[in-house]
C-alpha cells in the first residue's frame, strides 16, 4: 500500500505527533543532562572516588546503547507510543530508586541499568522513527532537527533548576522531584501512538523482516563509517556532560560556573540542531559531519590550552553547543535516506549502540584516568584525537539510497 495523500497534509496531520515527541526528548534529555551536578554532592555523601559515580553513568549509557536497537524494533512493529510507556516507567522508578540510601552495587542498577533502559524507550531513536514515518522525506531532516532543537532547549531550561533543588533540598529530594517530571513522558506518549503498518504506507516496494534490514545496513560499508563516527560523539558529549563540572571545580571555579557552562551548552543547543535539520535537507549530510568533528576539535585544542577562567568556559560552552547534538539529526537522516524509515527505528538504534559505546568510555574514563593521575588531560588529548578520526571516516560516506529503494521508485 503506498500513501497518496498530498505532502503539505501529511507535514499539518504530524505537528502534534512532532510537538509531543520533542518534549518527550526536551524532558528525557533535559533531566539526564543535569546528572554530572550530582557527581560531588553523592560521592561526598557516600565516601565514594569518582570512578564510582562515573562508571554508574558509562553503564546506564551502555545499556541505553544495548537496549537501543531493540527498543527500535519493537517501535517499529508495535508503535512508538507503547514503548514510550514503558521506557518512562523505567526512567521514573530509576530516578526514585536513586534518591534512596545506598551502596556502589545497587547505584549501578538504579543509576545504571534502569535508567539506561528508561532512556532506550524515551529518546530521539525512538522519536525520530515515528516522526520520520508521519512526514514526508523532504521534510525529515527539518523536522528532526526540530524536535532535537526543542530536546536541547530541555538541556538548558532543566540546569538552573537542577542546582537550587539540590542546594536547597538535598540531592535525594532533588532526584525525587526529577522522578515526578520524568512521569509526565507518560500522556505525551500517547500522541506517538502509531499503527504498526505505518512504515509499509510510506516506502515504496516490499516491506523487508527485521532480520534482512539488519544484514543490508551491516553488509554496507557506509552503515559502518557512520557508526564508528557517532562512537566519538558518544565519548566526547559524555565524558564532558559527566565531568565538566568537576572539571572545572578542580581549576578553582565556583560551582555556579559549571551549571552556566551546560546550560549554554544546551542552549546553543538549539541553533546547532535546529540548523543541522535545515541545512541537512539541502546539502551533504556527511560533509556537515565531517565540519561538526573538525569544529569540535579546534574548540577542545583551544579550551585545554587557554587559562580557564569564567569566562574560556562559558565561550567553550557556547561553541561546543553550536556543534554538541547537530550530529544527531545529520546521522538518523542518513539512515532514514540510504535504509528507508521502514525499520529507521530499530536501525538508528544500532547506529547509536555505537554511540553509546563511546558514551561508556567516555564516561568511566574521564573518572578512571582523573583517579589515577589526578588529571583529566589524557581524555581531553583522546577526545581532539578521536574528533580528527571521526572527520576522516565521514568523508567517504554515500548519501544514496540502497539499490533495493532506488528500483523500487524506478517502477513507481
Amino acid at each position: 500500500m503506498i500513501s497518496t495523500r498530498p505532502a503539505d497534509d501529511r507535514w499539518a496531520a504530524a505537528k502534534g505527533m512532532l510537538i509531543a515527541g520533542s518534549l518527550i526528548i526536551a524532558i528525557s534529555l533535559g533531566v539526564r543532562h543535569s546528572f554530572g551536578l550530582f557527581l560531588q554532592p553523592m560521592s561526598l555523601d557516600n565516601g565514594w572516588g569518582r570512578e564510582t559515580f562515573a562508571f554508574a553513568m558509562a553503564l546506564q549509557n551502555l545499556v541505553w546503547g544495548v537496549a537501543q536497537p531493540f527498543a527500535g524494533w519493537l517501535s517499529d512493529r508495535q508503535g512508538a507510543g507503547r514503548v514510550i510507556l514503558g521506557g518512562a516507567i523505567l526512567y521514573a522508578g530509576g530516578l526514585a530508586l536513586m534518591a534512596i540510601p545506598q551502596d556502589a552495587a545497587l547505584f549501578a542498577l538504579s543509576a545504571g541499568v534502569l535508567i539506561g533502559l528508561g532512556l532506550s524507550g524515551t529518546t530521539f531513536p525512538i522519536v525520530f522513527g515515528a516522526i520520520s514515518r508521519a512526514v514526508p522525506a523532504e521534510k525529515r531532516s527539518l523536522a528532526m532537527g526540530i524536535a532535537m532543537s526543542v530536546g536541547s532547549f530541555g538541556q538548558f531550561a532543566m540546569l538552573p533548576l537542577v542546582l537550587p533543588l539540590i542546594d536547597g533540598l538535598g540531592w535525594p529530594s532533588a532526584l525525587l522531584v526529577l522522578s515526578a517530571l520524568a512521569a509526565l513522558v507518560l500522556p505525551l506518549g500517547l500522541a506517538l501512538s502509531e499503527r504498526p503498518e505505518t512504515a509499509s504506507t510510506v516506502e515504496h516496494g516490499p516491506r523487508t523482516t527485521a532480520r534482512e534490514a539488519i544484514a543490508e545496513a551491516l553488509g554496507s560499508r557506509d552503515f559502518w563509517l557512520l557508526s564508528l563516527g557517532f562512537f566519538v560523539c558518544g565519548f566526547q558529549v559524555v565524558f564532558i556532560a559527566i565531568h565538566m563540572p568537576a572539571f572545572l571545580q578542580d581549576e578553582g571555579l565556583r560551582p555556579g560556573v559549571a551549571t552556566i557552562v551546560l546550560a549554554l551548552i544546551g542552549l546553543l543547543n538549539v541553533v546547532g540542531t535546529y540548523y543541522a535539520g535545515l541545512w541537512g535537507g539541502r546539502r551533504s549530510k556527511p560533509m556537515l559531519l565531517v565540519g561538526i568533528y573538525l569544529g569540535r576539535a579546534i574548540v577542545i585544542i583551544a579550551f585545554v590550552m587557554m587559562p580557564v577562567t569564567p569566562l574560556s568556559a562559558y565561550l567553550f560552552g557556547i561553541a561546543m553547543g553550536l556543534l554538541w547534538l547537530s550530529t544527531v539529526p545529520l546521522t538518523n537522516g542518513v539512515v532514514a535516506t540510504v535504509f528507508g524509515v521502514t525499520h529507521m527505528a530499530m536501525l538508528g538504534g544500532v547506529v547509536f549502540l555505537a554511540h553509546q559505546v563511546g558514551a561508556f568510555l567516555g564516561g568511566w574514563l574521564g573518572g578512571f584516568v582523573f583517579d589515577r593521575t589526578g588529571s583529566y588531560d589524557l581524555v581531553w588529548g583522546m577526545a581532539v584525537f578521536l574528533s580528527l578520526v571521526a572527520a576522516a571516516l565521514n568523508a567517504p560516506i554515500r548519501e544514496v539510497p540502497i539499490a533495493r529503494l532506488r528500483a523500487a521508485r524506478v517502477q513507481v
